[in-house]
């Protein structure tokens, strides 16, 4: 993959979620967010997925990817 600003190859990463419960990566949920009194977020019967980042070395630009639905849901 190249920055479509730069043209120079993406590195791969992903986005830390730093939670009371220790660090996570960055899941897609589908849908808006809905309040919890409990949770924050409602989460039950959800499609949730992990994000994978590409992030261009030289400006910095960030292109997020969530991979096809059932390969890597929860």
């Amino acid at each position: 993959m190249t920055c479509p600003k730069c043209s120079i190859q993406l590195q791969e990463g992903f986005l830390l979620e730093v939670t009371r419960n220790g660090r996570r990566s960055t899941e897609w949920v589908e849908g808006r967010p809905v309040p919890s009194f409990w949770t924050g977020l409602q989460l039950k019967g959800r499609t949730r997925l992990d994000v994978t980042s590409f992030r261009c070395p030289r400006c910095g630009f960030l292109e997020l990817y969530a991979p096809a639905k059932g390969s890597a849901s929860r």
